[in-house]
């Protein structure tokens, strides 16, 4: 576990490069098995999507990659580290920022107490609030005051994400972020994304059933279906018939 930690004191946000590789990585619920055999890569200054319908394990690849479900085979590496005996705060101070399904912002605290839970995994001379999140996000600095839970479903959405960049990540893993969002703020969390990405270098990883959101901004796909991955390829892949069949209803 030292070696980790060692590691951790040399991160700086933005600077690190890190590379995300998922091998074989199976994941059961009892006797239910919901991945299979699931191979990724996400890397640097790229934007790596996961797609598929409800309930094929996206989020549960998610969950394996942030530390809360266990996987009972394969391995997850983060650069050099193999994380499947990492606990998800160690995971965090690692440099993994994750925004979950459905935003789980804390309704009763503000705007800036949500955003300063993300102090948890820093070390003291790291606690501020980045000015990028400002920034990527205005609406927040202007709502610091207000409870979470008086925010719409988008505000609360680039809360979320700017809760995760608190902690500087080098890899961010969210998922379904334009679930239930209005347009206009799916493209703010777009372009945010983009700037991460080409202007900070981060690796991004994105569950998304929105195709047209991973067409515009991924750099690779990955289409799961019932457990297991499908399809890898550029997002030029998913107007293939052979890639939209594991996408429909």
């Amino acid at each position: 576990m030292s070696r980790p930690i060692r590691w951790l004191s040399n991160v700086i946000w933005g600077a690190d490069m890190t590379t995300l590789t998922v091998t074989d990585v199976d994941l059961h619920y009892g006797a239910a098995q919901a991945l299979k055999t699931v191979s990724i890569t996400a890397q640097p200054n790229k934007i790596t999507s996961v797609l598929g319908r409800n309930g094929v394990g996206k989020s549960s690849l998610l969950r394996a990659i942030t530390g809360t479900l266990p996987i009972s085979g394969g391995t997850i590496r983060l650069e050099d580290f193999e994380l499947k005996k990492i606990p998800p705060y160690t995971r965090a101070r690692m440099g993994i920022g994750y925004v979950p399904q459905g935003r789980e912002i804390f309704p009763l605290l503000t705007v800036k107490e949500n955003l300063l839970t993300g102090y948890a995994p820093l070390k003291a001379k790291d606690r501020s609030i980045p000015d990028t999140i400002f920034e990527l996000f205005p609406v927040l600095k202007t709502m610091l005051g207000r409870r979470g839970g008086d925010l719409s479903g988008g505000q609360q959405q680039q809360l979320a994400i700017g809760r995760a960049l608190v902690t500087r990540p080098s890899l961010l893993v969210l998922d379904e972020p334009t679930e239930g969002i209005q347009p206009s703020i799916i493209k703010d969390i777009g372009r945010a994304l983009q700037f991460l990405r080409d202007e900070m270098g981060m690796t991004i990883l994105l569950v998304e059933q929105y195709l047209d959101f991973c067409r515009e901004l991924s750099d690779h796909i990955y289409v799961m279906d019932r457990g297991e991955i499908m399809h890898s390829g550029p997002a030029a892949d998913l107007d293939d018939p052979d890639v939209k069949r594991h996408l429909m209803v």
